[in-house]
């Protein structure tokens, strides 16, 4: 006698039926709706619009097309930023937290266990406290005058944050977030094999040698995708803010905090999202960069 066979139509791979799976997924599918699309669609909206936090503008928006866009491109403060971000995304994100991230995976497989996780526990601190605590802190060390820095480098009357502000953002921006990249190439080491790195020590390479030719093909993937996020993650990096404000003359002001000023200071909204527009093109551009190289390791 034949067995009767089960109607699997209205299931999933996972046997849960279409009606379950977007019954489970619907909440987190509304709250992307409400706190992500919906901004981003009105964010673009209000970027084709002369929208201003106050005036007439504010109750009665016209549409002015791409003129906001146009007016961004010519703006010598727009191209001073996005001049400064890339600087800082360069320096801070794919040289400097790449580098030093990678360089604490590396030495610390080879410590006691002790100072593995108090040096790992270390550099963690600096990435899980608040924001506003750790820019406090730096304002502490590079302020005039009181600063600890100038204290201890006996020229108290330096003051690091006026003279040197892109220097003290990258700096500050390594520090902090190095953490990311030591934990996940922490991880991605983790999965090269012993073997060949015991080969490697044994036919005399050194330890470039030995990085360049056995680990680095293990972890390519891990690398592009760590340089991609770090460097999404510090262009959009509104922290620069609490520590120098665009200043002094703009010459700290990357974009995030351009657009906050155009927004909030200067209360020109829908130009201020004109420009959080070009930003958003320049995250995908980047993104897509990485995805190809991605693809061609694949």
């Amino acid at each position: 006698m034949a067995s009767p066979k089960l109607d699997t139509s209205g299931l999933d791979s996972s046997g849960l039926g279409v009606r379950r799976a977007v019954g489970f997924v619907a909440p987190a599918l509304l709250l992307i709706g409400i706190f992500l699309v919906f901004p981003a669609l009105w964010t673009l909206y209000i970027g084709i619009t002369n929208y201003q936090l106050t005036g007439p503008a504010a109750a009665n928006p016209q549409v002015v097309g791409l003129d906001n866009v146009v007016e961004a491109v010519r703006d010598p403060l727009f191209t001073n930023s996005v001049w400064l971000t890339a600087l800082f995304v360069l320096f801070s994100a794919v040289i400097g937290q790449n580098f030093l991230g990678f360089a604490l995976a590396w030495l610390l497989r080879s410590v006691s266990p002790w100072l593995r996780r108090t040096t790992e526990g270390l550099v963690l601190l600096s990435w899980i406290l608040p924001s506003t605590v750790v820019a406090f802190l730096w304002f502490a060390v590079l302020s005039r005058d009181t600063g600890t820095l100038g204290l201890l480098l006996g020229s108290p009357q330096t003051s690091w944050l006026v003279e040197y502000p892109m220097t003290c953002l990258i700096i500050f921006n390594i520090w902090r977030g190095t953490a990311f990249s030591m934990l996940l190439y922490t991880s991605a080491l983790a999965a090269v094999p012993p073997s060949q790195l015991e080969t490697a020590r044994l036919v005399g390479a050194s330890g470039w040698q030995t990085v360049r030719d056995v680990v680095f093909p293990h972890i390519r993937g891990h690398v592009l995708t760590n340089t991609l996020l770090i460097s999404l993650w510090t262009a959009n990096d509104f922290t620069p803010f609490l520590l120098t404000s665009g200043g002094p003359n703009h010459q700290s002001e990357v974009l995030p905090v351009l657009i906050y000023r155009q927004a909030l200071e200067g209360g020109e909204l829908g130009y201020a999202s004109a420009m959080s527009l070009l930003l958003l093109l320049g995250n995908l551009a980047v993104a897509l960069v990485y995805l190809r190289l991605l693809r061609r390791r694949a």
